[in-house]
């Protein structure tokens, strides 16, 4: 198996090499930009195409280990998953090196010089601190150090899974630079470069480990498999889907034909066509065979196949990224639209913030996803008789829109470039949405809706639910103080630390900052109004300790964002040159009063639903003790009257 990924690598390199020569692409530069030599582009695609096959290797391996086959009882992996554990070190160790190489490598591509001349310490610590994708590549080479170390201890399910989210989070340095994350539309490029990449490493490494374990004749292959044919048909949609909205970015469809950026995209195309058509008759062979009869032959040859026509789709990806879309298409953008993306039509009026909209790639996808989720999930609790209050159904899908509304619509498309702006959007998403998701309970929906695996069962969805939930980090996160200190101190440590001043040139970074107001909303909401079991459960006294706590913290910080006279993030707004933005410091002192005034109204919906939540748990408590009462006892009854008893003896 390993000689087979090797000939696979090989072939990419051949082809990647072939395309560049073939097209020229090695030779195309950016406009203004000195020309590298032809070593030092030919050297960088093939370390490229290596350190790609290390990096889906890596994912795939981790995938499979906590996915697709059960660790044992006592939570240590099993032989399959130890297998693939080491795979995936293995991928991490080549995915590292290669990963190290590219700093220098584009460092050199980017400057024209040759690849020695960047060698000395003087000059590479110069171009990596002012280049992006250099820069871009020590990060990926960050996390897959630490993926690599952490493969070498690691041998319990939960810190397998963990390693897991940290390789796929090594994908995004690069993913959100180089050629998508700048020009036009580089805020849609990057964010659709990022699915599809993120989708083609768990597509073809999930492949790779799964071909591995049949090889190797391991325990699970139908259980795995099965799993594996779901995982790829939703990458395969998403590779296509996030495909296509790229292309359409880069290049217009009359293009096609007549540029060779054009034919790469024609070519990569096809072969995401055939495997599309590989990944059928693997579910309908492959798969079938191995889970009805045992089978194992049909579904290795299939897959052998499979990734070699993968990993020659990397070649000419990795062709494609070192190949400059053709000069007709290269409009050169103004201002605005190099640091946004996008143009800005005019000032935030009410109209444009309500409905001059642009789809946000990333947080308007999840937002449409996790509706769609739950609705599916409530149609399956109603099918089977299940009732499930309205009321949880209308705040999931009002937080959902929330979300939408906070990074799709005008206010998300103004955001950036305005703070007063921005500060709506941050209310929106860190105190508004998270108390809405938090009331609509996704947690006890998907504990009523996924199967119980079953004692002696390979454990599920389910119970990695709830493991998540219990997991030690989820305990760490819910205690109240963490949860207090990240939730009001996020507000603090953002704005008047200058974090937020280097965050706002980077795309990836305002990613970033919305993810966290999320989940920072959503951690601390939790233990206090969430439906939802919680890691740490508090007594309502203490949740209504924990929201006073809060509030004069909120209002503070909206009191010194009013009185501040210097401008947060001055040298980005000056950049854009908005001249209907030109009272910087009148609008960062609207959006102060946006932070003070906003906050309160979901802090009054927290409140009435900590008062609700409080006021039924009495009334249930209460009925308990009726019932204990109507039986025949009760504790509280039982301990006064021998209080009486106790005290009518001490009398006598």
């Amino acid at each position: 198996m390993v000689g087979l990924v090797v000939v696979g690598v090989l072939a990419a390199g051949v082809v990647a090499v072939v395309l560049l020569t073939l097209t020229g692409g090695a030779a195309e530069v950016l406009p203004g930009l000195p020309q590298s030599d032809a070593f030092t582009g030919y050297a960088l695609t093939l370390v490229r195409v290596v350190a790609e096959a290390g990096s889906v290797v890596t994912i795939g391996g981790l995938l499979f280990a906590a996915f697709f086959v059960p660790p044992q009882r006592s939570g240590v992996l099993d032989v399959g998953g130890y297998g693939a554990l080491r795979m995936a070190g293995w991928g991490a160790a080549v995915w590292f090196l290669g990963s190290l190489l590219l700093a220098p490598l584009t460092a050199a591509d980017a400057a024209g010089l040759g690849v020695g001349d960047v060698l000395r310490t003087d000059v590479l610590v110069d171009l990596v601190g002012g280049l992006e994708q250099p820069k871009a590549w020590l990060f990926t080479a960050g996390f897959a150090l630490v993926v690599w170390v952490g493969t070498r201890f690691v041998l319990s399910w939960g810190w397998t899974a963990a390693l897991f989210f940290v390789s796929v989070a090594g994908v995004a340095p690069v993913a959100l630079t180089g050629h998508s994350a700048s020009g036009g539309s580089h805020d849609m490029a990057t964010n659709s470069l990022l699915f599809h990449l993120l989708a083609a490493a768990l597509w073809v490494g999930g492949l790779i480990a799964l071909l591995v374990h049949g090889r190797r004749g391991g325990a699970h292959l139908g259980l795995a498999a099965a799993r594996f044919s779901k995982v790829a048909l939703v990458c395969w949609v998403v590779m296509a889907a996030s495909g296509v909205v790229n292309a359409l970015i880069r290049l217009p469809v009359r293009d096609l034909f007549t540029s060779s950026y054009g034919l790469l995209i024609v070519a990569k195309t096809a072969l995401l066509v055939v495997l599309g058509v590989f990944g059928y008759f693997q579910r309908e062979r492959g798969v079938k065979g191995v889970v009805e009869r045992g089978d194992r032959g049909a579904l290795l040859r299939l897959a052998g196949v499979e990734v070699l026509v993968m990993l020659v789709t990397i070649g000419v990806a990795s062709a494609l990224a070192r190949t400059a879309p053709p000069a007709s298409v290269q409009v050169q953008p103004d201002r605005t639209e190099i640091q946004l993306g996008y143009t800005l039509d005019g000032p935030p009026t009410a109209v444009r913030l309500l409905f001059d909209w642009r789809f946000d790639l990333v947080f308007g996808t999840a937002a449409l996803v996790l509706a769609g989720l739950y609705a599916v999930g409530y149609r399956r609790l109603r099918a089977r008789g299940i009732s499930w209050p309205v009321g949880r159904v209308i705040a999931w899908m009002a937080g959902c829109f929330v979300i939408l509304f906070a990074t799709s619509s005008g206010v998300g498309r103004y955001s950036p470039a305005v703070f007063s702006v921005h500060m709506e959007a941050h209310m929106m998403l860190s105190m508004l949405a998270p108390v809405l998701l938090v009331l609509g309970a996704p947690v006890t929906l998907a504990l009523r809706v996924l199967p119980t695996a079953g004692r002696d069962n390979p454990p599920g969805p389910r119970e990695w639910l709830l493991a998540a939930v219990h997991s030690p980090v989820s305990k760490v996160l819910t205690n109240p103080v963490v949860a207090l200190v990240l939730f009001v101190g996020s507000f603090y440590g953002l704005y008047l630390t200058g974090l937020f001043d280097a965050a706002l040139p980077e795309h990836w970074a305002h990613l970033l900052m919305n993810a966290h107001f999320l989940l920072v909303g959503y951690i601390f909401y939790w233990p206090v109004i969430g439906v939802d079991p919680a890691p740490n459960r508090l007594p309502h006294l203490g949740r209504l300790g924990l929201v006073f706590a809060s509030m004069p913290f909120h209002a503070f910080f909206g009191v010194i964002i009013m009185g501040m006279d210097t401008v947060v993030g001055l040298t980005f707004y000056q950049s854009l040159g908005l001249t209907w933005n030109a009272d910087l410091v009148g609008d960062q002192r609207l959006g102060g009063g946006i932070a003070w005034a906003s906050g309160e109204i979901p802090l009054l919906l927290v409140l009435i639903a900590l008062l609700a939540q409080w006021s039924r748990a009495d009334e249930r408590e209460a009925r308990r003790t009726d019932r204990r009462v109507d039986e025949g006892g009760s504790d509280d009854l039982e301990a006064y009257n021998a209080m009486l008893r106790q005290m009518a003896r001490d009398k006598r």
